[in-house]
C-alpha cells in the first residue's frame, strides 16, 4: 500500500492470525499483572521497560523489551514477569529444538501444558515474527535507495506492549501525549476494540483517524528514518550526501542518545530533531 503521512499498512504479511490473537491475550493478561510484578521490568535503555501511567499520560501503561531478536533477551522479559509457580519452574530446555515441556495431568488424567509455557511460546513465536518482518521491511528500503540490502542487520529492535485505561469519563481524552516514533519503524498491531490512532497531516496539520484493520499490521516511519540508516551514531550515508544539492541534515547520533534526549528535554513530537540540526552545535 502507498505509504501516506509516513504510515502504511501491511496486508499480505506472512504472521498468523492465530498467533496475532494469542498475542493480544497474552499482552492483557501481562498488564493486568500487579504493578509490583510489572516493576520487574527494567529499563535498558532509557524508558524500553515499564512505563507507569503518570502525570503527563494518565491513561497509559506500557512493558517493553530491547532486542527482540535475541531469545535470551525475550526469554528475560518473560522471567522477569513471571508471576505464578509454575512459571518459576520454566527453564530454556522449553525452547531446544526437541521442545521439550514440563507438562501437568488435568484432573481427568490428561496432560496439559501450563498457562505460563504457551505464554512465554506466543511471546517468542510472535517476536521471533515480528523481528524477521522488521528486517525485511528495512531491507527494501535500503534496497529502494540503493543501499547494501543488509543494512538493518544486527540493530536492535525494541518491542512495546501498551494499554490505555479509558473510563466513561475519560472517552474522548489523548491516550497518550502527542509524540513521534523516535526510532527508524513502527509495526504496530492495533486493536479493533480500541480505536483513536491518529497521525498528523503534514500540509494541513490536522489529524487525520486510522481506523484498525484486522489482520493488518500498521507500519510507521520515526525519526531515525528522517535522520538517515547507518549504523551507530547514526547519520545519512556519504552516497546520500552532496554539499551542495543535498547538504546534511542532522549531526551524528545513537539511538540511546537521543532517547535521553527526548526524555530530558521532554521534546516527544520530533523537535529533538531540531537539536540535531547540522547548522547547530552537536551536543
Amino acid at each position: 500500500m502507498r505509504a501516506k503521512n509516513g504510515c502504511f499498512r501491511i496486508i499480505n504479511h506472512q504472521i498468523p492470525t492465530t498467533l496475532m490473537s494469542d498475542m493480544k491475550s497474552v499482552v492483557r493478561s501481562l498488564l493486568d499483572l500487579p504493578p509490583e510484578i510489572k516493576r520487574r521490568n527494567t529499563d535498558v535503555i532509557a524508558g524500553s521497560g515499564y512505563v507507569a501511567p503518570n502525570m503527563v499520560n494518565p491513561l497509559y501503561e506500557g512493558l517493553g523489551l530491547y532486542d527482540i531478536g535475541s531469545t535470551h533477551v525475550v526469554l528475560d522479559f518473560c522471567t522477569q514477569l513471571d508471576a505464578s509457580p509454575q512459571q518459576s519452574e520454566m527453564d530454556e530446555d522449553l525452547y531446544s529444538p526437541i521442545r521439550r515441556r514440563k507438562q501437568r495431568r488435568d484432573s481427568d488424567g490428561s496432560e496439559k501444558r501450563d498457562p505460563s509455557s504457551r505464554h512465554r511460546d506466543t511471546i517468542l513465536r510472535y517476536s521471533q515474527s515480528i523481528h524477521k518482518l522488521a528486517m525485511d521491511i528495512g531491507n527494501k528500503l535500503a534496497q529502494s535507495m540503493g543501499l547494501a540490502s543488509d543494512l538493518f542487520m544486527g540493530w536492535p529492535c525494541q518491542f512495546r506492549i501498551n494499554k490505555y485505561s479509558f473510563t466513561p469519563e475519560t472517552l474522548g481524552s489523548s491516550g497518550v501525549q502527542i509524540h513521534t516514533d523516535s526510532a527508524f519503524l513502527t509495526i504496530l498491531q492495533d486493536d479493533e476494540n480500541v480505536g483513536g490512532l491518529e497521525v498528523m497531516d503534514k500540509k494541513s496539520g490536522e489529524f487525520v483517524p486510522v481506523d484498525p484493520m484486522p489482520g493488518t499490521l500498521l507500519v510507521n516511519l520515526g525519526d531515525f528514518a528522517t535522520v538517515g540508516p547507518k549504523e551507530a551514531p547514526l547519520e545519512a550515508p556519504p552516497e546520500l550526501v552532496d554539499s551542495e544539492n543535498h547538504p546534511r541534515l542532522h549531526v551524528p547520533i545513537n539511538f540511546e542518545d537521543y532517547r535521553k534526549l527526548q526524555i530530558s528535554t521532554g521534546l516527544r513530537a520530533g523537535e529533538a530533531l531540531d537539536k540535531l540540526s547540522a547548522s547547530n552545535v552537536p551536543f
